[in-house]
């Protein structure tokens, strides 16, 4: 753990991280040590890192598992950076836009599809960058054909999930109320996979190359791990490993309006259409493109943020009104309440900790 003293660490930097010096940071010394102690009683599972950022300059760290060089699987977290990977190649004109259609990018897929069907052929990059696709896909159904754990065991994962039928969906009585943003939010890890094939035919180059190149260079990001499929291509829908400080530079890049170290990485326009509502997860969440969209409530304050989400109840964050980002590290895998817990630190403690 680390509580940033300004004789010390004012002039530091780690990463391209500027420490910040404890007084300018606002945040309150003593709430913070609290929430040390608390990850380290039986209240929280499984915690494996907190580190803070606020007003772009590193104010907090405390890992609880490994250090600050250990590679974070943040599992699904990993989407979010997929969208900044389209924006970057939609930037280059390496792509069209969000409305190419995945099948005309795909002719290799399009032609040997099972279940076809003309709305197939309609299917875009943004019905996969919402989670709105009319497949027949979903991660939170152990029941669906598109279940995620079913692809794992076949080896073409993109033909997999492009030969899915297309989803129904019932509904009460004859009248059918259009979804809110006139989108079916259907989790699908599959889908976002998919844009992994998609960057590699727009770009010529396969997708965790393209990320090291357009986005972990200019961050100085330096180590990554990716998962592969059989046919080793990158997995964009989860498992990519990052440290905690280089997971904190994609929320700070996104808060900076895709600026980092006084350079334009990401394009703004962008970054304010993946941060907006396209799709309704739940009466408190919605969705952007690959992107958590809440309010956070701390106190009597409701602090609007979007975060990447990955199982375990991993937590990237930025809260634009504080200037604050924030990363939460956990291999509480596959357990009820392990975002519960995340989001309990951050509102309990950190969102608390801010003094001014």
């Amino acid at each position: 753990m680390a509580f940033l003293a300004a004789t010390t660490y004012a002039q530091i930097t780690t990463e391209n991280w500027i420490r910040s010096p404890e007084p300018e940071s606002g945040l309150s010394d003593a709430k913070l040590r609290e929430m040390s102690a608390a990850i380290r009683t039986d209240q929280f599972k499984k915690i494996g890192s907190v580190v803070i950022a606020r007003h772009g300059k590193l104010a907090y760290e405390d890992y609880v598992a490994g250090d600050a060089a250990t590679l974070r699987d943040t599992r699904s977290a990993t989407k979010s950076i997929t969208d900044i990977l389209v924006g970057l190649a939609i930037q280059e004109g390496k792509l069209s836009g969000v409305d190419a259609k995945i099948l005309t990018l795909l002719p290799e897929h399009a032609r040997r599809i099972q279940n076809p069907d003309p709305r197939k052929n309609a299917i875009t990059i943004e019905d996969f960058l919402t989670m709105s696709s009319p497949l027949e896909c979903d991660d939170w159904n152990d029941a669906s054909r598109g279940n995620e754990e079913r692809m794992y065991v076949i080896e073409d994962w993109a033909q997999f999930i492009l030969d899915l039928p297309i989803a129904g969906h019932m509904h009460l009585g004859e009248k059918v109320e259009p979804p809110p943003y006139g989108r079916y939010f259907s989790y699908c890890t599959g889908g976002v996979f998919v844009l992994s094939e998609i960057l590699q035919k727009a770009t010529g180059m396969r997708a965790d190359r393209y990320a090291q190149e357009k986005l972990f260079a200019p961050l100085n990001i330096t180590d990554a791990q990716w998962v592969y499929s059989p046919l080793s291509v990158p997995q964009t829908g989860g498992g990519l490993r990052l440290t905690s400080r280089d997971l904190l530079k994609i929320a700070q890049l996104y808060l900076d309006h895709g600026r980092w170290n006084r350079r334009q990485i990401v394009n703004e326009q962008w970054i304010q259409t993946s941060t907006q509502p396209h799709a309704r997860i739940d009466d408190n969440t919605e969705y952007g493109y690959l992107w958590w969209l809440k309010s956070f409530i701390s106190g009597n304050k409701s602090y609007p943020a979007f975060f990447m989400s990955g199982n375990g109840g991993n937590k990237i964050v930025a809260v634009p009104e504080l200037d604050l980002t924030i990363v939460i590290t956990s291999t509480n895998y596959n357990t009820h309440g392990m975002h519960e817990q995340t989001e309990k630190l951050l509102t309990g403690y950190i969102l608390a900790a801010v003094e001014r």
